[in-house]
């Protein structure tokens, strides 16, 4: 964290953003997006620096106004505060992190019914609080984990279901939410479905558990993906974007992002709509083809 940007409020403006990229061709439309879309750390390198907290000046600079980090509980305490520090002072949201528990996602998992595992997942669900006090995060991320193939999905299931009751009940008296994440990855994974994920919340029935509707790993399972969207909307808390094929920005695939933003926007989403993919083009001129991406989605009003 470069202190500079931290010290006694100070905080980098976004003319100093500009000239600090040494390229002639920002986009001239820097004002704040419609939606919420978050960055993720190495998204803006080329163009602000390795620095994560000079990427996230420099993004809300160009429009930005939520983060999110899925390594957020791999970062140091002094780290995870300086980010949430930064972040408040801008007014900028903080999205997910990932509640990390050994490898993830989990060779073995919350599908089945063993102890050590469920206690392994309580323990990070309890350390999960602390670390979202101090970066002033809200939603985290929750992936059950692999098929068990010993087991019937229907006992999978109560399995998981058992397990995410058990993590609400210690995030809810705080306010944070649990985002289950059903995934593309591989057909190994037990949570690939958002009917499947919808269910499971129903059934927790807390509103400290929600899923979490990424679209590029939906539009690989399913489709359909303004549909699937208002079919799930009362159990969705979060939102992830990628285009398929390739996992990039907007508009390099065959996803029609503006009427997806369009339509969430018109729906009253108060949540954050994570930037989790690539970029189609490398350096600069890659993270400058992103803004532009997203200024051309993001203007559907």
């Amino acid at each position: 964290m470069q202190q500079s940007l931290l010290a006694g409020g100070a905080l980098v403006t976004a003319s100093g953003a500009f000239a600090k990229t040494g390229t002639k061709d920002m986009p001239d439309d820097n004002q704040p997006l419609h939606l919420p879309y978050a960055i993720h750390d190495g998204m803006f390198n080329n163009l602000a620096g390795n620095d994560f907290a000079s990427q996230i000046q420099f993004a809300y600079s160009m429009g930005f106004r939520a983060m999110e980090d899925n390594g957020m509980m791999s970062r140091t305490p002094d780290e995870q505060k300086k980010i949430g520090n930064l972040m408040a002072k801008l007014g900028m949201r903080m999205g997910v992190f990932v509640i990390e528990f050994d490898k993830w996602p989990l060779s073995t998992s919350l599908t089945g019914n063993k102890k050590e595992w469920r206690d392994k997942f309580i323990q990070y669900c309890k350390d999960a609080v602390e670390v979202a006090k101090r970066c002033n995060a809200k939603w985290m991320t929750v992936v059950p984990g692999n098929y068990e193939k010993s087991l019937s999905e229907a006992y999978q299931t109560s399995n998981v279901i058992d397990a995410m009751r058990r993590g609400a009940e210690i995030l809810e008296p705080h306010g944070l939410v649990m985002v289950m994440e059903p995934l593309s990855d591989t057909p190994d994974l037990f949570l690939r479905h958002s009917d499947q994920t919808y269910a499971i919340c129903k059934a927790v029935n807390s509103p400290s558990c929600k899923i979490l509707f990424d679209m590029y790993h939906m539009q690989r399972n399913e489709g359909n993906i303004i549909a699937n969207i208002d079919k799930a909307w009362d159990e969705i808390g979060y939102l992830q974007i990628g285009d398929n094929p390739g996992r990039n920005e907007p508009g390099t695939g065959e996803m029609n992002y503006k009427n997806i933003f369009k339509h969430i926007y018109d729906k009253g989403y108060k949540g954050i709509l994570g930037m989790e993919h690539g970029k189609s083009k490398t350096g600069k001129e890659g993270e400058l083809a992103l803004i532009k991406a997203y200024r051309e989605a993001d203007s559907f009003l």
